[in-house]
């Protein structure tokens, strides 16, 4: 008995532990909030007008100068960050939700003042109004960015992550288990299982610990000290006995997550409509024509355009330094595979000796031997020359693609462009990745780069033309840049 009691009691510990690390921080970002929020608009109001600036008014009876404005503003706006949950527990550390609902609820600070502004006669300074919004929606994304990045180093050492009891049958389990390891920065850490046969121990291929089967996934709770129970396979579990679990929780401090059969869906893709107590999961299918389409072609243009004429000075030295450096041309032109399966050529800065070719099949076959059976992704080929190398680890030769996305071959950002030989190695789903146009950079490349499997790789660019986006692609565009910087994976 008194083991059990132990047992509940280092549960009930390990539950409010986890509710009071999310008050915790839910607490230091509001102080970071509202230092923000003080310093911006008090900030803009001194620079602008002075600190006790009167306020021009219509109505006589009304007495209000800058520096009450100035507080009435910090607090509308922090109380429109709590209204819009800007700093819930389901929210913070991971996907883009929690920076657009600062952004919304900042928005909604700036036109509740202009309807106030106007229905009481008020004079607002337009440089007051049109510096400090913009400015402060800055900054707080700015401090809510350095935030998650603290955040995403405590998750990935397991902590200030949900403690989470998988339940469902042995393979379902091992699945989910596996993609919740692949991203442990979205806070869920896996602590064991409760599965359909009962089985108990170690699950064969997932490393994740079985307390046993369906009936006993409360024990199974309190054992493991898991706060959060995700049901990876509801075929296993009729809708009544998933009912009456949620019922046996803890309120407030146990949580019930229902894992659909879905996975490599983006978030806009996916709304939740509940009819008569039935929550249907509707999911976007994806489209590649259209408004959407047109706006990646102007900003591929625009920004192409704007980078060959920034890097020509860099073009220039780079073409000198390969021809000095070995014999052959500057440039490589290469036939790839492109949108809807058509071929075109692909141009880099030459990295290799001009044989190299000639040479691949017997490198080819040493690469495939070390385990990866389409790409070949060599880790010190022989035949890339010395400067090839410093354009490689840099991703200095791909710059010349910028005159393949000008003539509408490629977009800065999409699946890398295939080899026709490697394109005789896909799998029919691969071909999906034909969708979309093919890349400068993308997906893989910002997750690991030549270092990532080919499995990883296929995932990677397949998600990519499910749920791309122009948001999506200024956010690859990013991370590219401190990939490029880190020169990780890069061979």
């Amino acid at each position: 008995m008194s083991g059990a009691q132990d047992t509940s009691a280092s549960s009930r510990a390990a539950q409010s532990s986890n509710a009071d690390w999310s008050r915790a921080y839910g607490r230091r970002v509001l102080f970071t909030d509202l230092l923000v929020l003080i310093w911006v608009v008090f900030g803009v109001q001194i620079a602008w007008l002075g600190f006790d600036s009167n306020l021009a008014t219509n109505a006589n009876d009304l007495r209000l100068n800058y520096t009450g404005i100035s507080i009435i503003v910090i607090l509308l706006w922090l109380g429109a960050l709590a209204v819009f949950d800007t700093r819930g527990a389901r929210v913070l550390g991971v996907g883009s939700t929690e920076y657009r609902l600062v952004a919304d609820s900042s928005g909604r600070v700036f036109g509740l003042l202009a309807i106030a502004a106007f229905l009481f006669h008020i004079e607002l300074a337009r440089g007051y109004v049109l510096i400090a919004f913009p400015v402060g929606i800055l900054f707080l994304l700015l401090s809510r960015w350095m935030w998650r990045q603290w955040l995403v180093a405590q998750r990935r050492s397991g902590r200030y992550s949900a403690k989470v009891l998988l339940v469902g049958s042995p393979a379902s389990v091992q699945h989910i288990a596996q993609e919740l390891a692949r991203t442990p920065e979205a806070g869920y850490r896996v602590l064991g299982a409760a599965v359909s046969g009962g089985q108990v121990g170690t699950l064969p291929g997932s490393g994740v610990q079985s307390y046993g089967g369906f009936d006993d996934i409360l024990t199974a709770l309190a054992q493991s000290g898991a706060d959060t129970v995700v049901i990876t396979s509801a075929d296993d579990l009729p809708p009544e006995r998933v009912r009456e679990l949620s019922w046996s929780l803890e309120p407030g401090k146990q949580h019930l997550v229902v894992a659909p059969s879905l996975t490599d869906i983006g978030g806009p893709r996916i709304h939740t409509r509940p009819v008569q107590g039935l929550p249907l999961i509707h999911v976007e299918t994806p489209t590649y024509e259209g408004r959407k389409l047109y706006a990646k072609r102007a900003f591929d243009v625009v920004a192409a355009g704007l980078l060959i004429i920034l890097l020509s000075p860099l073009f220039l030295v780079l073409t000198l330094a390969v021809k000095l450096s070995s014999p052959g041309p500057a440039l490589f032109r290469q036939e790839r595979v492109g949108l809807k399966g058509a071929a075109f050529r692909m141009v880099k800065f030459r990295s290799m000796v001009v044989d190299a070719e000639a040479r691949l099949q017997e490198l080819s076959a040493l690469d495939r031997a070390q385990g990866n059976p389409v790409l070949f992704k060599m880790k010190d080929d022989p035949r890339v020359t010395k400067v090839g190398s410093v354009m490689r680890r840099f991703s200095l030769d791909e710059l010349p693609q910028l005159f393949n996305v000008l003539s509408g071959e490629m977009s800065l950002v999409g699946p890398r462009p295939p080899l026709q030989r490697e394109v005789s190695g896909y799998d029919v789903r691969v071909h999906r990745r034909f969708l979309v146009k093919p890349g400068i950079t993308g997906l893989w490349q910002v997750s690991g780069r030549s270092d990532l499997s080919w499995d990883d790789s296929v995932r990677l660019d397949l998600y990519y033309v499910e749920n791309w986006s122009i948001t999506v692609d200024l956010v690859i565009l990013w991370r590219t840049i401190r990939a490029v910087v880190r020169s990780d994976g890069a061979y």
